[in-house]
């Protein structure tokens, strides 16, 4: 009777034992379960940016992902290589995975209605950074937040409008001409479009001014390169370049330099970004002005992302604040780009 009893005291004490392990896997359960929602909770933004050309689209990339990092957003990237067809499997990609946000750099300006309608058909919102599009039906996307291309075009042609004001002045010949040579980016590009627009627009009203060579050098060095081997061979009276962006720029003076001429000297420079390659030569004085396009948009991209995962109303259009860097300024007093 005694081993009986004695037997149950155990049995009981296993079994207390056993509910005790019961309720504490069942509590981490519940943990992890409630993690699960936690991060379930987390807004998804699905980027896609148009490539790693360059120090500055690197810094862009950076910038938006080290935002998301901070505040907690997940963020599901893709590099479309620069072909509009990757960009538009990504974005459809980013539907099937059902994120909260679309983010996008746009390739071209044309060719998104179709996929933006599918966005709109999933209730996912769209937001256009650093490049514009150009669609039928413009609430296809929530809204744009990026450079304002037609204004760094305008302080391009500002810059060469004072630069040889003085010298056409003197001049007793007024059949005399300040000859441009304009290296454009990607073709179809809204960028490249509205600086293109914005130098010519400033430009245009003085006929003295001519722009006598303009490609595209898909905005890389190695093209801007090519490009200047080219126009320097073709054209000896060269007065301006203009390239709209670094890139291209450093090719450009890396032909120059070959060649025995002095950037900056014997051709004026102007040039668009403001990586610090570019300020270091403007401060060699091999560049003239440095336009800055500020690729650090990623806190502001973000932010505007949360508001519309929120179901919130965004500005239609947001520009981001940029400089001017001339080679009057004081130049010792530019900080480290960071990029």
């Amino acid at each position: 009777m005694y081993h009986d009893k004695k037997q149950i005291n155990k049995q009981f004490r296993i079994i207390i034992f056993i509910m005790i392990i019961c309720c504490f896997l069942g509590c981490n359960a519940r943990k992890k379960d409630f993690s699960q929602i936690e991060e379930e909770d987390r807004i998804i933004v699905g980027f896609s940016q148009i490539g790693a050309e360059s120090a500055w689209r690197t810094c862009n990339t950076r910038s938006v992902q080290n935002a998301a990092a901070d505040q907690g957003v997940q963020l599901v990237y893709d590099n479309a290589e620069q072909k509009q067809e990757n960009q538009i499997k990504a974005l459809r990609s980013f539907i099937a995975y059902q994120v909260d946000v679309i983010v996008f750099v746009p390739i071209v300006t044309d060719g998104w209605d179709n996929v933006l309608q599918e966005a709109r058909d999933a209730g996912i919102p769209v937001l256009v950074t650093d490049r514009k599009i150009d669609v039928v039906d413009q609430s296809l996307y929530a809204g744009f937040i990026g450079t304002d291309s037609l204004k760094e075009g305008r302080n391009a042609g500002l810059f060469v409008l004072d630069k040889f004001e003085n010298k056409l002045e003197r001049s007793e010949n007024t059949e005399e001409y300040i000859n441009i040579v304009e290296l454009f980016g990607t073709e179809g590009s809204s960028v490249a479009l509205g600086r293109a627009e914005g130098f010519r627009e400033v430009l245009n009203a003085h006929p003295n001014y001519r722009i006598i060579y303009s490609k595209s050098g898909d905005f890389l060095r190695s093209k801007g390169y090519e490009l200047a081997v080219e126009f320097l061979d073709m054209y000896e009276d060269i007065d301006v370049i203009f390239s709209h962006n670094d890139g291209m720029t450093l090719g450009v003076i890396e032909a120059m330099e070959e060649k025995g001429l002095l950037p900056g000297t014997d051709i004026v420079i102007v040039t668009i970004d403001a990586q610090q390659a570019a300020i270091d030569a403007l401060r060699e004085g091999k560049v003239n002005c440095v336009i800055e396009c500020n690729p650090k948009t990623g806190p502001e991209i973000i932010k505007l992302a949360q508001k519309l995962a929120a179901g919130e109303q965004i500005p239609r259009l947001q520009y981001v604040h940029e400089e001017v860097f001339y080679e009057t300024d004081e130049l010792s007093l530019i900080e480290p780009r960071g990029y």
